[in-house]
């Protein structure tokens, strides 16, 4: 079945810009029939910032010093 393509807005890429990708799993199911390409770019772009999400989550607890056994704490 064909759809008929209809150029959609370019907000659409807030969303996995501001929710990951969650954002741009919701972008995708929501604009494919409409728009194919952006659709895939939204999940592609949604993709692109959980990545760099998990790099900067393994840099800074990277960088966190670690803890003792016994945390200081007298019991």
């Amino acid at each position: 079945m064909s759809y008929p393509q209809k150029s959609r807005s370019n907000a659409w890429f807030l969303l996995p810009i501001l929710f990951g990708m969650l954002g741009g799993i919701a972008a995708f199911f929501i604009i494919r029939k409409d728009d194919p390409g952006k659709a895939r770019n939204c999940l592609y772009l949604g993709i692109i910032f959980m990545i760099v999400g998990i790099m900067l989550n393994v840099l800074i607890s990277s960088t966190i010093p670690e803890f003792d056994s016994g945390f200081n704490v007298n019991i």
